[in-house]
């Protein structure tokens, strides 16, 4: 019976605050709810380790609202937690720091991409403020993978925050967090708390260039220590929020696939794939950027990637034959690579900066499978028996320089 007052308690406590925020995503509210009341029961845990013993489990534990929901600055993120509902217990107290060291699980709000076009957020910022968040966001996991696009975007989310004393508390450790924060000018000091201290041990110090809340980015969980201004005077900080961030990456990722898919649906060897297969390509696409000048393919190598053009515009040149084509957004070449081991026919050069995305031979036959090989036949049907290993170099038209009656440079 205990149990079940416990429980009816807490979801009709869960019914009060649904009708009360009226969330639009019920499942992830839910999950916040019972990670709030997880971390309420361990802080009574904390507070509490000796208690008397008891002849029932008080539904009043279980049920009780939570002083503070969880986020993240920095250290290993919580896991999983324990159930809520503890065993009915009759005689024996609860073991000191009973479930201290399990962790609570963490969440993020979840997300859909829009259909249409990400309007980005652009906070105007001065060339040496823009290199200075670059510099500090360079070595940080967690944007060292962003491509260019999402590199831009973040640069430009970035906004202002104003430290107005010293001694003024940024963070502090258990906090909900959402941001992350790059020092512009001034010094921060950090604190970490223990579970019987009562004052935080000071472990670090932060320094213009420096950053710190970068796992409030990715999902909510508590804060790990207490950041505190102690500059005189004040501080400036670059904040980022994690729905913006995680929004810069999902619509950029989005954005991209979306584009893929429609050039990977116009190359011929491709388009007797279904649309899901042609989605696991467009997953697996690398993004390269070549400078003018650079080259690309040269003629003659063994062909190991298939290329598409994002953006920028590149000569093919065959030797004895000089420029023979002109490729630009959208058009792609090296296709056949992905069937055969044929070698280059004709070299690639940027002549503007060149933005591409690249699959190579490994990835494509892991992705497809046995798959590749009916590709192949068809490929070979298609061409005829005189094609020799050869396929098209598809320009869109508006591209080309001239009539393309060219060979693959695949």
């Amino acid at each position: 019976m205990a149990h079940a007052a416990a429980y009816t308690a807490i979801l009709n406590e869960l019914n009060r605050d649904i009708s009360r925020a009226q969330p639009k995503d019920i499942i992830q509210f839910c999950a916040n709810f019972f990670n709030r009341k997880l971390e309420s029961e361990r802080a009574e845990r904390m507070a509490n380790p000796f208690p008397a013993a008891e002849t029932k489990t008080s539904p009043s534990l279980v049920a009780r609202s939570p002083t503070h929901q969880a986020s993240s600055l920095s250290g290993s993120p919580p896991a999983s937690g324990s159930s809520l509902f503890r065993g009915h217990q009759t005689q024996e107290a609860v073991p000191a720091h009973y479930n201290l060291l399990r962790r609570t699980s963490v969440s993020a709000e979840s997300m859909v991409p829009t259909a249409e076009d990400y309007v980005r957020i652009s906070i105007p910022k001065t060339q040496s403020q823009m290199a200075r968040i670059s510099q500090s966001i360079s070595n940080n996991l967690l944007f060292k993978n962003l491509d260019e696009d999402q590199h831009r975007d973040v640069l430009d989310a970035m906004a202002e925050k104003r430290i107005q004393a010293k001694n003024e508390v940024v963070i502090r450790q258990g906090d909900v967090g959402d941001y992350f924060y790059i020092v512009e000018t001034g010094e921060f000091d950090v604190y970490v708390k223990g579970p019987r201290d009562e004052v935080g041990k000071k472990v670090a110090s932060i320094v213009s260039g420096g950053s710190f809340g970068e796992l409030a980015l990715m999902y909510n969980a508590p804060r790990a220590a207490t950041v505190i201004c102690s500059s005189e005077g004040g501080a400036i900080l670059w904040a980022l929020d994690r729905i913006t961030f995680r929004r810069i990456l999902m619509e950029n990722t989005s954005r991209k696939r979306r584009m893929y898919e429609h050039f990977l649906s116009t190359v011929p060897i491709l388009s007797s794939l279904e649309g899901y297969e042609r989605q696991k390509i467009a997953d697996a696409l690398d993004t390269v950027v070549y400078a003018e000048g650079n080259t690309v393919i040269r003629q003659g190598d063994i062909g190991e990637q298939f290329f598409i053009i994002e953006f920028g515009e590149a000569n093919v040149v065959k030797e004895g034959e000089g420029t023979v084509a002109r490729l630009g957004k959208g058009d792609y070449f090296g296709e056949l690579a992905l069937l055969n081991d044929a070698p280059r026919a004709a070299t690639v050069v940027a002549i503007t900066r060149l933005k591409v995305a690249t699959l190579g031979k490994r990835a494509f036959n892991r992705l497809l499978g046995p798959v590749v090989e009916i590709m192949k036949r068809k490929e070979r049907q298609m061409r005829g028996p005189q094609a020799g290993n050869e396929g098209d170099i598809s320009p869109r038209a508006g591209v080309s320089n001239g009539p393309m009656a060219l060979q693959s440079i695949a």
